[in-house]
């Protein structure tokens, strides 16, 4: 995400190093590969073009001031702060008042609404301690029907749809009725994808909001269309009024026009950002934090957040007393890894650690390094996953051959366990050899 912005980003702040300050002419060589970076990352010209302006006029305003910061340093923060306002300065939160509230969902074919929808539904339910009822409003699509019903099943929330009735606006009125029936406090209504330049689904959509008066509309937009997809932003929010955007597939090939122009062009902010398929990928937008990413400074708090989801205390508590008494076994290590698997894609959260997306550019990570340690651990007795010391040539060579992995591939495995086990033990009891008058970790 945002990987080819970063890089041309940091080539024009290259520019500035080795010089000790900021002037007209090291600015204006910063400022045009800056310009260059925003328009190939599908920014349009003229939001590019006042941005580096706005950059431009507040370094050059710095002369001797801050004489302590490096001209380059000086220039990433004065970039930062002005990504951070471009994208709207400020998380924007959610509006679920009402008895129910009523949020409807519209956007362009194939931007990802109705799995947006499953999402908000997973978010509401077990961030915000909701009842959310998911409203199937998509009557052309064959498949949107079921889709959205299975979601809802994984969700384990309600779903409303009339499989005989072709009318979106009755199904919707419909299901906020049934909504007050089960008591549900947010209704969810996904809509049936369309063009911009499709009049008759145009006004369809509008009939749509002025029958159910929702309390929030959200328009969901595909990340990697880019400035296509601002000017769609731009034409239903003209017809809409919407009050702010979701932006979806920020996990692929995303140049970054969509997250960067929106807010200026439209006048809404971004709410969420959604990556991959699974249901618990959706996050609050931050400009704070999105601006960091895109200049290669990681997200640490957004995975602090992550991890906290998945913490368990008790747990927690129980593995800390097996490392101390050195008895961390396979069954711990496969449910610590069930857990850091929970938060996410591996890739993605790499990239949330600041400097890290620089250290892993050109390296393939994915969760499959995760299978070949589970297929191991799976290949052992319940005896040997509780007891490691146990492992022996003729019981590897077995776990090798029922996992089909080579003796060399488990040899690497356990001997990493066994390092990894034996370090987290000495950290446990500042137990480190040699060092116990060397002002090592005591107790």
């Amino acid at each position: 995400m945002f990987d080819s912005l970063n890089k041309r980003l940091e080539d024009a702040f290259k520019i500035l190093r080795g010089d000790n300050k900021l002037t007209e002419l090291n600015i204006a060589q910063a400022i045009k590969d800056i310009r260059r970076a925003l328009v190939e990352a599908d920014v349009n010209y003229a939001i590019a073009k006042s941005f580096t302006d706005r950059v431009k006029d507040k370094a050059l305003g710095t002369e001797n001031v801050l004489k302590a910061i490096k001209p380059g340093e000086l220039m990433v923060k004065i970039v930062m702060d002005e990504l951070v306002e471009l994208m709207g300065g400020q998380s924007v939160g959610i509006n679920t008042k009402g008895s129910p509230a009523v949020i409807l969902i519209a956007g362009l074919q194939g931007s990802g609404k109705t799995t947006f929808t499953g999402k908000l539904a997973h978010f509401l339910k077990n961030k915000k301690a909701q009842r959310p009822l998911v409203v199937a409003c998509d009557v052309y699509r064959p498949a949107a029907i079921d889709q959205l019903t299975v979601l809802a099943e994984q969700v384990g929330v309600p779903i409303y749809k009339e499989i005989d009735n072709k009318n979106p606006v009755q199904i919707a009125l419909n299901a906020i009725s049934k909504a007050k029936e089960l008591r549900c406090d947010v209704v969810i209504i996904d809509t049936a994808g369309r063009l911009a330049v499709d009049e008759d689904m145009m006004n369809e959509i509008t009939r749509i909001k002025t029958a159910i008066m929702p309390s929030e509309t959200l328009f969901v937009v595909d990340a990697m269309t880019g400035q296509d997809a601002v000017n769609t932003a731009k034409a239903f929010n003209d017809r809409l009024n919407f009050d702010g955007a979701v932006l979806t597939k920020l996990d692929g090939d995303t140049r970054g026009g969509a997250a960067l122009s929106i807010k200026y062009t439209v006048g809404k902010p971004i709410k969420f950002v959604s990556m991959g398929e699974k249901l618990d990928t959706l996050d609050v937008f931050y400009p704070e934090r999105m601006a960091q990413r895109i200049l290669g400074m990681g997200d640490i708090i957004s995975l602090v957040e992550r991890a906290q989801e998945q913490f368990d205390e008790a747990e927690a508590k129980r593995i800390e007393k097996k490392i101390k008494k050195n008895k961390f076994d396979f069954n711990d290590f496969i449910g610590q890894m069930e857990q850091i698997k929970k938060m996410g894609d591996i890739k993605s959260l790499m990239n949330m650690i600041p400097g890290m997306s620089k250290m892993m550019k050109g390296v393939d990570i994915d969760n499959s390094a995760f299978t070949k340690v589970e297929c191991i651990i799976q290949s052992m007795t319940p005896q040997e996953r509780q007891n490691p010391d146990l492992m022996n040539l003729s019981r590897k060579k077995r776990i090798a051959k029922g996992c089909g992995r080579s003796l060399e591939d488990v040899n690497q495995f356990i001997k990493q366990f066994e390092d990894m086990r034996k370090l987290m033990h000495q950290l446990s009891t500042g137990k480190f050899p040699g060092m116990a008058n060397k002002g090592g970790f005591r107790r």
